[in-house]
């Protein structure tokens, strides 16, 4: 008898069908066809184990296993359960009327327990869009697709809860996860590092809440102890949650790396990566061998932050090849029998210190030549700080007001800095009107915009035109700096209509006004109405001066 079980396995973050036929005929022999890998080979071995573990016959005939497509090479083990599945009910040991209308993935165990497998997400999306009645994965895995909707989802711990819904007499909706409240461990602002907490270095600040606010890239240059990393570490803080569709878009990319461990459910706090300066190519971008590629972290950074510290440390071809993903915002990466896309939507916050020694800017300490910083600089080529909107240059801050805030915390127990908080509420209110002029389209942020978009939404008077051309031959920008200047103006014009709002008391769905605590923590999005009245400013002259004074680097030869 000829059983199919359906099954899919990812390539990138989409999901591709894959039927495992099951045939038990005369003859001897267990035979596994299907550019099957080792890890799948092995699994024979485990799943008869695993079926006679619980009472299932291994059938003394010719199994034929085949994984179709068979010119698609099939890896990992999640086409234990379906393999086990195909031999129980290719051997007339159990009916199982429901088996087609199901996508099923599991690794067994050899006392048959289910374990789980990377990719039930996409997998499970993969299940919706093909009409399939449901998906069947390890419980562990299909907590993943709880709030996915559109299918539905079973979370299954042994092959009998498997039986349970395939032979289709008893109510099984003990098993269904889909719809089920997933906990979380839900971070506040209080689990980041905060502004105020920061002595000083308020430009700095102001140029980053400036990216969190459109999503714009930044780097920042300065001696050692001046603040860079501890401005990258808060940063997260003042980003608001994802939205539904960057939620599922990252999770993918997490439930394909096999990383989704830690959480349950969507991801909903913005991810932040910050590898070593020495990580390798195919960690930073990504790679693997043959068909099993993996996501670096350009991709596992999605909708959220990549930090590189030490930027003019790392080696000069993996900053040359940041440049594919910082311009298209994915990633492509080739084989010679694949071609494996990912999303790379993120923000990269890069920091660097200004010359070898480190010191370049603090008086009587530099040690280095013109020569040495001109060279040490010059390993961030033109092509990367063209894509770099937002340059600040860091100086060491006073020990004088390092000792004003420390007396003035003993005396008051109060911090006169402006808190994460007051900082995000900011950044949130310009986030909800880019979601409001983006809508219907997979643009998310102002750096994201295209040509199109530029014409749209960056309109400029003839007074800001002529002060964009006289700037922009001052400096000698290229078309790809000129319009992430004209993309930086329209967010610090969000900004300051954003700040307007928050002053004036704008009110929260269901919560306090922006201007007091209470609830903003974890907020997101749909957690925030514009008045009525809202209408976005226009790019005025000082968007534009303010959006190329962060362009310093611009300025020096490199």
């Amino acid at each position: 008898m000829l059983i199919n079980i359906f099954c899919a396995k990812c390539i990138g973050i989409q999901a591709v069908p894959v039927t495992v036929e099951v045939d038990i005929n005369s003859g001897i022999g267990i035979h596994l066809v299907g550019l099957a890998d080792v890890a799948v080979k092995e699994s024979l071995l485990r799943t008869m184990t695993a079926l006679q573990s619980i009472g299932f016959r291994i059938p003394g005939k010719k199994i034929v296993i085949n994984l179709a497509p068979a010119d698609m090479r099939k890896n990992g083990s999640g086409y234990d359960l379906p393999i086990a599945l195909g031999i129980i009910a290719a051997s007339g040991q159990c009916e199982l009327p429901a088996l087609d209308k199901y996508v099923i993935m599991g690794e067994l165990g050899l006392d048959a327990t289910i374990r789980g497998i990377p990719g039930a997400l996409p997998i499970a999306e993969y299940a919706s869009a093909a009409g399939f009645e449901g998906c069947i994965f390890p419980e562990e895995s299909a907590l993943e697709a709880a709030e996915l909707g559109g299918t539905r989802v079973f979370g299954v711990k042994t092959i009998s809860d498997v039986l349970r819904i395939l032979e289709d007499k008893e109510d099984v909706s003990d098993l269904l996860v889909t719809g089920r409240n997933v906990p979380q461990a839900e971070k506040t602002l209080k689990d980041y590092m905060d502004f105020a907490d920061i002595v000083g270095q308020d430009g700095a600040k102001r140029g980053l809440e400036i990216a969190a606010a459109g999503g714009h890239n930044v780097i920042m240059v300065g001696s050692p102890g001046s603040g860079k990393t501890s401005l990258a570490k808060a940063m997260i803080g003042i980003m608001p949650r994802m939205q539904t569709a960057e939620a599922i878009e990252t999770s993918k990319i997490y439930s394909v790396a096999g990383l989704r461990t830690a959480t349950l459910g969507l991801m909903r706090e913005r991810p932040f990566r910050a590898p070593h300066y020495s990580a390798s190519m195919a960690a930073i971008i990504g790679g693997g061998n043959g068909e099993n590629i993996l996501p670096g972290e350009v991709s596992l950074a999605e909708n959220g932050v990549l930090f590189l510290d030490e930027f003019a440390q790392m080696p000069r071809n993996i900053t040359e090849a940041l440049r594919g993903p910082l311009e298209d915002r994915k990633v492509v990466i080739s084989r010679l029998r694949s071609k494996v896309e990912f999303p790379a939507s993120f923000m990269l916050v890069a920091a660097s210190n200004p010359c070898p020694c480190g010191y370049y800017g603090v008086k009587g300490k530099c040690t280095c030549t013109p020569s040495q910083r001109q060279a040490y600089m010059g390993r961030l080529s033109g092509p990367i700080m063209d894509r770099i909107d937002i340059q600040l240059t860091m100086r060491p801050v006073p020990p004088e007001d390092m000792v004003r805030r420390q007396r003035s915390e003993w005396r008051d127990n109060a911090c006169q800095c402006e808190t994460s908080a007051e900082i995000a509420r900011r950044v949130l209110v310009a986030r909800k009107i880019q979601q409001i002029r983006f809508a219907g389209t997979d643009v998310h942020v102002n750096a994201g915009m295209t040509g199109e978009m530029l014409g749209k939404f960056c309109r400029l008077s003839d007074e800001c035109a002529a002060l964009m051309e006289k700037m922009s031959n001052r400096l000698g920008l290229s078309a790809r700096a000129f319009s992430r200047v004209l993309k930086l103006s329209r967010t610090i014009a969000d900004l300051e209509d954003a700040a307007a709002m928050v002053s004036s008391g704008c009110r929260l769905t269901g919560h306090e006004d922006l201007s007091g605590e209470s609830g903003f923590d974890a907020m997101g999005y749909d957690a925030i109405t514009l008045p009525g009245s809202y209408r976005e400013s226009p790019i005025a002259p000082r968007h534009i001066l303010e959006s190329f004074s962060y362009r310093f680097l611009d300025r020096l030869e490199r």
